[in-house]
């Protein structure tokens, strides 16, 4: 449907993005990294809820906005109104893909859901988020990621034995959430080519919050008991985590009983170590981690960083440094490899944002647009997509509805 972009996999795909905050966005800009034209549609004057949230950048734009809003277009449309529900439908109709988040019914009650929009496009790909189960006894709770890591037990799984329950830095729930979606509507993409017809994807937060559990899922239904918490070590290998060196954190994965032979006589020197029964093998470590571990420590505190990553290194034992945030993205091995990169922006010149995980033939995808202002496509896309004239955009513009 939209201009073809011969390098990037989507390219032809358009999407309509009528979600917020973070896991529909996420959806909409992994597919929109992947080549797809998004439209993003935005309330005329508050814009999506994260325009609030996190540090300015530009008029309209903040951080925590722009991390899941690139390669986007911004049309703003009210949505209460008749004449901008019309707007959307007109718009769905040029989609291939509708992303939504809306509370349960919200879709309905605008005349966007699924059912309705499908009679005007049997082939459209329409993706559903929700906080719980759409058609369970939940399906009216908002859904937030915090809550959910708290009621899918993930919260249980993180930091130290001795303190509360942890959330993860970032909403994890929310960004797997997002990635799961972009899988299904690929999936239904990749389907549609033979069949022709569209989908109706559902994904909620605590569906996807709970498959987050993984191994340690598996692990408390087997025992019947939740797993023990080891905050930066490992449950099971033995050392494996995050230590303290004479002047900084670095991190130290051994991994079998060969490697640990080699950490105890050519990185801490203590062979004695290596030759205890209660330390031979990773099952008895794990074991007797009380006795092993502060051995450890006091080893590694006495010796500088620097030197104790080189001698892993040369033991061909898996290290490396705790950095921080600013510092793994100012490092050469982001910058490098453009894991961070500069973009026109109208407002500010150029933008910082990151770059598309993904890498086709040894190629990243541009960033092809920086997070949109508010509504700054909104004239281009309505004039392109649905044949507007000026007058007609200046008069929605005059009523609010744009």
């Amino acid at each position: 449907m939209s201009n073809h972009i011969a390098a990037l996999p989507l390219a032809g795909v358009r999407v309509l993005d009528l979600s917020r905050v973070l896991a529909g966005p996420w959806c909409g800009m992994v597919l929109g990294d992947l080549g797809a034209e998004v439209i993003k549609v935005e309330h005329p004057q508050r814009g999506d809820d994260t325009r609030d949230w996190g540090l300015r950048a530009g008029s309209s734009g903040t951080s925590y906005f722009n991390s899941a809003n690139r390669n986007k277009r911004s049309v703003t449309i009210d949505l209460q109104s008749s004449e901008g529900q019309d707007i959307a439908r007109a718009l769905a109709r040029q989609c291939d893909v509708v992303v939504q988040n809306f509370k349960q019914g919200g879709a309905d009650k605008f005349g966007l859901g699924y059912a309705q929009l499908k009679q005007d496009n049997e082939a459209l790909i329409y993706c559903s988020i929700s906080g719980y189960d759409p058609t369970g006894t939940e399906a009216e709770r908002p859904g937030y990621d915090l809550l959910v890591q708290g009621e899918a037990g993930l919260m249980t799984l993180n930091g130290e034995a001795s303190q509360p329950p942890l959330k993860f830095g970032v909403a994890a729930v929310d960004l797997f959430t997002g990635m799961y979606a972009a899988q299904a509507v690929l999936a239904a993409l990749f389907e549609r080519q033979k069949t022709g017809r569209g989908r109706h994807i559902e994904m909620a937060l605590f569906d996807c919050g709970l498959m987050i559990t993984s191994y340690y899922g598996l692990e408390a239904l087997m025992t019947g008991k939740d797993p023990l918490r080891y905050g930066n070590a490992h449950p099971s290998i033995v050392p494996y985590g995050v230590f303290e060196a004479e002047d900084g954190a670095l991190v130290i994965t051994v991994g079998n009983n060969a490697q640990f032979v080699r950490f105890c006589c050519d990185v801490i020197d203590r062979p004695d170590l290596a030759e205890d029964d209660r330390f031979r093998t990773n099952i008895a470590r794990a074991q007797n981690r009380s006795a092993l571990l502060p051995e450890i420590d006091r080893e590694l505190a006495r010796r500088k960083r620097a030197v104790l990553l080189e001698r892993l290194k040369l033991a061909s034992i898996p290290c490396g440094e705790v950095l921080g945030l600013h510092e793994a993205l100012s490092s050469e091995r982001a910058t490098g490899r453009g894991l961070v990169t500069n973009v026109p922006h109208p407002e500010t010149g150029t933008m910082q944002v990151l770059s598309p995980p993904y890498r086709f033939d040894g190629a990243r995808p541009p960033v092809r647009r920086a997070p949109p202002s508010l509504g700054e496509g909104t004239r281009e896309v309505l004039q392109s997509l649905l044949d507007m004239s000026d007058a007609q955009i200046t008069q929605l513009e005059a009523d609010g509805i744009v």
